[in-house]
C-alpha cells in the first residue's frame, strides 16, 4: 500500500487499516520527508510506484481520491478516481 501519509503516521495508519479489516500486507509505504522534499505529489508517487515495479510487483489497480494519486508514470493497469467531498488538491 502506498499512502500519502508521513512516517510519523505509520503506526496509527496500520492500526486504522487493521480496524477496517485489513490484516496482512507486504509493504506500507509512507512519505519520508528526506525522499519527497521538493517533489510534487505526482513526481513522488510515480517514483514510488516505479520502485515497486522494479522490485517485481505488478500494479493492477491504482485507487486515489486526488488526481496526484493516479497521474504520472507507472500507474498500473487500471486507475480509479474516487470522489472526496472533504478536500481537493489542485
Amino acid at each position: 500500500m502506498d499512502l500519502g501519509r508521513r512516517v510519523g503516521q505509520r503506526d496509527v495508519t496500520a492500526a486504522n487499516l487493521k480496524r477496517a479489516g485489513y490484516r496482512k500486507w507486504e509493504k506500507l509505504i509512507v512519505k519520508d520527508p528526506l525522499v519527497c522534499a521538493g517533489k510534487t505529489a505526482v513526481t513522488y508517487k510515480s517514483a514510488e510506484r516505479k520502485k515497486l515495479e522494479e522490485s517485481g510487483y505488478r500494479i493492477v489497480g491504482n485507487i486515489g481520491d486526488q488526481w496526484s494519486d493516479i497521474l504520472g508514470t507507472n500507474i498500473g493497469f487500471r486507475t480509479f478516481k474516487l470522489p472526496d467531498p472533504m478536500y481537493y488538491l489542485s
